[in-house]
């Protein structure tokens, strides 16, 4: 279990941090807020490369987030920094190549225990390999593409919910009280 009074911080990891991994901070940014979570958890996001550093998202997945009244004119690329490893407790890669570098990445078994592929929380997901897991660059392609992205995420945003609410040792009792009474569950975005 958690046992920081610090925010347990997440960070999404993709090539040049102006589709994928926004697009997954801001989704899961925004399903924390909806379960009351935002005060306990912080979600950012980075690149492997610097190539896009300092540019904004990407105005398809733009599109796709304000389609789903999700903000997304805040963001600004930037790219992975070592420090990460021991600042943030979960680790999403969006691909297959950003999982490989993160995990070669990290300094130690720790640090390594935090990597994740970000769709290994989709339920229909289970068991299989990370090689399966990964969300295609949709910055080659056109809406479609982006639109696939949004679902691959969505499709992992409860899961990952419910991972860090259980790594923050929220128990239904807890939640239940912490919400005044009233049980809920994890709302959808679409």
């Amino acid at each position: 279990m958690y046992s920081t009074p610090s925010p347990y911080r997440i960070i999404t990891v993709c090539t040049g941090n102006i589709c994928r991994s926004p697009m997954a901070a801001l989704m899961l940014s925004e399903a924390f807020d909806a379960e009351g979570l935002s005060e306990l958890v912080l979600v950012d996001s980075a690149g492997t490369t610097g190539y896009e550093v300092g540019h904004p998202i990407d105005p398809r997945a733009a599109r796709v987030l304000t389609a789903h009244n999700i903000p997304s004119e805040n963001h600004t690329a930037r790219k992975w920094r070592q420090e990460w490893f021991t600042e943030r407790d979960l680790i999403l890669a969006l691909d297959v190549d950003h999982f490989g570098w993160l995990q070669q990445g990290a300094p130690g078994p720790e640090s390594l225990n935090k990597v994740r592929m970000l769709r290994s929380f989709d339920p229909a997901m289970a068991g299989r390999s990370s090689l399966d897991l990964g969300i295609e660059d949709p910055w080659y392609g056109g809406h479609t593409d982006f639109d696939t992205t949004w679902k691959l995420i969505h499709a992992a945003v409860p899961g990952i919910v419910e991972h860090v609410k259980a790594a923050l040792g929220l128990s239904a009792a807890q939640e239940t009280a912490r919400r005044g009474g009233e049980p809920q569950q994890v709302t959808s975005m679409s």
